[in-house]
């Protein structure tokens, strides 16, 4: 970064300000004396401001904020449009377009409308024209390019503005405060310092002056650029880092979950051996089982045939002893209807035993 010194802003004209009679009240503290009608800046305090300035320029660079360069006056459009070019920053050098920043949906369409225009020009529509409607487009175009071409690749509003001249552009001061955007300016004698958050008192109409500083600014924006793409690098490096450390991590987790599943499929086949173990002696000891059961039902079966054999014989000996003792009762029965015959042939007489058969003769 570039860091002028005294002799730098002496040889430049840096500390000379304008007519005494024109001065703003408000940049009295950044006024050194009054010599020949004219105010001197305080070359002390430019350097102290331009410090702070290239600082903050630095840190919105490095955090990758576009910075809007207007510069109008013809001193200053070449150098800034150098600059803004070779940092890549937009830039606005012609004229400050009313609504650049307050109304930017309106921009952004007028630099649309220009690269279409641009890319109708390319095709063969714009050949088949008439003569007079190829001239009113270009001439639109040239239009809307001599304004906008600084700003065509700026898609959002700026992290911050530069100016060279604050009562030049006093309508883009006026954007970017309604906005809060933070203006960076060099600021004369007869300009309100109040009006920008970081001032720099310095002569804003001699062209080595503005070139000197214009040149401060663009190297800390350099340097906030590089910063910014070192700190990418190292960012890439320590996702880098980190994504190999994952890997590593995963690598190691991935070997202990093999070895663990290693272990897991060792139990389980040692599980699954017991099982088909268990699984083939159950099926023995059920046959021994239903063997044993088997021959206890036969065993009982048995058992139920002999009783149920020694029964029919009961019954049957039951019934031949009920046979014999009524064939006894039967006999004995018969013996005492004989012997009661017998003893009733006894008592009676034989004349009456005989007349009935005397009498069948005689008839």
């Amino acid at each position: 970064m570039i860091a002028p010194k005294h002799k730098d802003l002496l040889d430049a004209g840096v500390h000379l300000g304008h007519l005494s009679r024109k001065w703003h009240p408000n940049m009295a503290p950044f006024i050194l004396m009054e010599r020949q009608g004219i105010h001197i800046i305080d070359l002390n305090k430019t350097l102290i401001q331009l410090q702070e300035a290239t600082n903050a320029l630095q840190s919105i660079a490095r955090a990758g904020k576009k910075i809007l360069l207007a510069a109008t006056k013809k001193q200053a459009q070449k150098l800034v449009e150098q600059e803004a070019k070779r940092l890549g920053m937009p830039y606005m050098t012609e004229r400050w377009l009313g609504g650049t920043l307050t109304n930017f949906i309106t921009t952004r369409r007028l630099v649309k409308k220009m690269t279409s225009v641009e890319r109708m020009m390319k095709s063969t529509v714009y050949k088949n024209m008439a003569k007079k409607e190829q001239l009113m487009i270009a001439r639109d175009r040239a239009k809307l390019e001599r304004v906008l071409k600084g700003i065509v690749d700026l898609s959002r509003l700026p992290g911050a503005i530069f100016v060279v001249d604050i009562n030049r552009e006093h309508i883009a001061v006026r954007e970017a405060n309604k906005l809060g955007i933070p203006v960076f300016a060099l600021t004369d004698t007869d300009s309100d310092p109040a009006l920008v958050d970081y001032p720099i008192p310095s002569n804003d109409d001699a062209t080595r002056s503005i070139a000197l500083l214009v040149k401060a600014i663009s190297s800390a924006i350099e340097t906030g650029l590089t910063m910014r793409k070192q700190d990418k690098e190292l960012e890439a490096a320590a996702k880098e880092a980190k994504a190999s450390r994952i890997r590593k991590a995963e690598k190691i987790a991935s070997t202990e979950d093999q070895s663990r599943n290693q272990v897991h499929a060792q139990r389980q086949a040692n599980v699954l051996k017991s099982v088909k173990s268990a699984s083939t002696e159950k099926p023995i000891a059920r046959e021994t089982q239903g063997l044993e059961q088997a021959t206890t039902r036969q065993a009982k079966d048995t058992m139920a045939t002999k009783m149920a054999g020694q029964a029919s014989k009961a019954i049957d000996n039951a019934k031949n002893q009920d046979t014999t003792i009524i064939q006894a009762r039967a006999s004995k029965e018969a013996d005492s209807a004989k012997d009661s015959e017998i003893n009733i042939k006894a008592k009676t007489p034989t004349s009456e035993v005989d007349a009935p058969k005397e009498q069948a003769g005689q008839a």
